[in-house]
């Protein structure tokens, strides 16, 4: 798939909200009928824009309220150690996002724990698994916002 058009462009846009979505009603939201809808469909996860479709679940209601930032810093830059800091951190369930960052810091995680001594033992796990240099960690006080949705407007 090269171009996105404005007919895919409101098909990712409604699969975003609602991965549910029967393809006659996502056909009627993009403007097309239910074949040809469902053949782009198709192109877009033959092509990968559509990696897969999930269910996004309620953190309060699965004793998950808290989210946790973990910023962390290390003196080592090497293949090696970051191969070994990839399967550390992979490995542990509440850790939903991994990012290498410019900057100050190194590294910033995001977590979802119950409480804070669920975190003290993630935490525990983390610097039982590789040797980190400084770590922060963050509570997040509100979610102000939180999406999947990404914008399409760029999309070419």
């Amino acid at each position: 798939m090269t171009l996105l058009d404005e007919f895919d462009r409101r098909i990712l846009a409604a699969v975003q909200r609602d991965a549910t979505l029967p393809i006659a009603r996502l056909a009627e939201e993009a403007g097309l009928s239910p074949t040809p809808c469902w053949r782009r469909v198709q192109k877009l996860e033959q092509a990968g824009i559509i990696r897969r479709r999930v269910a996004l679940l309620d953190r309060q209601k699965l004793n998950l309220g808290i989210t946790v930032f973990i910023a962390v810093r290390t003196s080592q830059h090497n293949a090696e150690w970051l191969e070994r800091f990839r399967r550390a951190v992979s490995g542990i369930p509440e850790i939903l996002d991994i990012y290498r960052m410019s900057g100050e810091i190194d590294y910033l995680l995001r977590a979802v724990v119950p409480d804070i001594q669920t975190y003290d033992a993630l935490y525990q796990r983390l610097i039982e698994r590789i040797e980190l240099n400084d770590v922060t960690s963050m509570f997040a006080m509100e979610e102000m916002k939180s999406t999947t949705e990404i914008p399409l407007h760029y999309a070419r």
